[in-house]
């Protein structure tokens, strides 16, 4: 039996509204200022039902990209943070630090020209596991944007806590729920960095 508020989520899909994910669940740091969340799964669904109405950014960096494929409907990759020119370790992270993209606002506002859009149009955001797509999805709205959603699980999803995958990103995520990706890319929809 569907509580109030899943039938309110199903109702607001049916009119063509993005926002499905229940805000209350998401943890802290996949937050943002404008609370509009969707999961991999809804965020695959808004894109079928909305693709020349909407624009899907995967802002992970390059590398991942290269390595670890992206979703398929996504129109472009463009990187909220990007490796420095000379990278330093993050023994906190266990991993090298990644700076700011100073090119990532002027950038999603390429990509919605691109597509006939403006900023007023959804912009769905998909990194690792949705912390970066939070972030990025706090400066688009600080630049103003008010239609922007993160993905909160991201393209490879959370870590497992026990089992056999514990300590593997196995939990949820684009890839882990069988959504449509591949290592093919289309230079395109690749960032272009300037030097």
């Amino acid at each position: 039996m569907k509580t109030f508020a899943g039938w309110l989520v199903v109702l607001l899909m049916g009119f063509g509204a993005a926002h499905a994910f229940d805000a209350a669940s998401v943890p802290a740091p996949k937050r943002t200022k404008l609370g509009q969340y969707l999961s991999s799964q809804e965020a695959a669904k808004f894109m079928d039902q909305n693709a020349s109405k909407a624009l899907f950014l995967d802002v992970r960096t390059p590398a991942e990209v290269t390595f670890l494929g992206m979703p398929a409907q996504a129109d472009a990759n463009v990187p909220y943070m990007k490796e420095p020119d000379f990278p330093t370790w993050d023994s906190v992270k266990g991993t090298f630090k990644l700076e700011p993209n100073p090119d990532f606002i002027t950038e999603v506002r390429r990509r919605l020209a691109a597509k006939h859009l403006q900023p007023a149009d959804p912009i769905v955001l998909i990194c690792r596991s949705g912390d970066r797509s939070a972030a990025a999805a706090n400066l688009l709205a600080e630049a103003g944007f008010k239609n922007v959603y993160s993905v909160v699980d991201g393209y490879e999803g959370d870590l497992a806590t026990s089992g056999p995958k514990a300590g593997q990103r196995a939990v949820n995520g684009w890839k882990n729920a069988g959504l449509p990706w591949s290592y093919k890319l289309d230079k395109a929809k690749m960032y272009k960095m300037e030097n």
